[in-house]
């Protein structure tokens, strides 16, 4: 399993611009497309409380939406969590 995981759907810019943001950093991560599975989503709004995407997971932590990722990194706190799952 991958340490990055993240939710996505078609068509949603914050999903392309978390996955670029991963891919521009050089960290491994897996997308789980959501795009027309309802019960997946279901499922996903069951775990996080959340009903948009992305939802991004690093490691067992959820950290939330792209708006999320990037509060993180503008604190310097991603590099950490990623080194954590290592």
């Amino acid at each position: 399993m991958s340490k990055v995981v993240i939710y996505t759907a078609v068509p949603c810019g914050y999903c392309n611009a978390a996955k670029r943001y991963f891919g521009d950093n050089a960290v491994e991560f897996e997308e789980i497309d959501l795009t027309g599975d309802r019960q997946a989503r279901m499922d996903l709004m069951e775990r996080t409380g959340q009903r948009t995407v992305p939802q991004i997971f690093i490691g067992d932590i959820h950290v939330g939406g792209y708006s999320d990722l990037m509060a993180l990194h503008a604190k310097g706190e991603v590099k950490p969590l990623l080194e954590q799952i290592d």
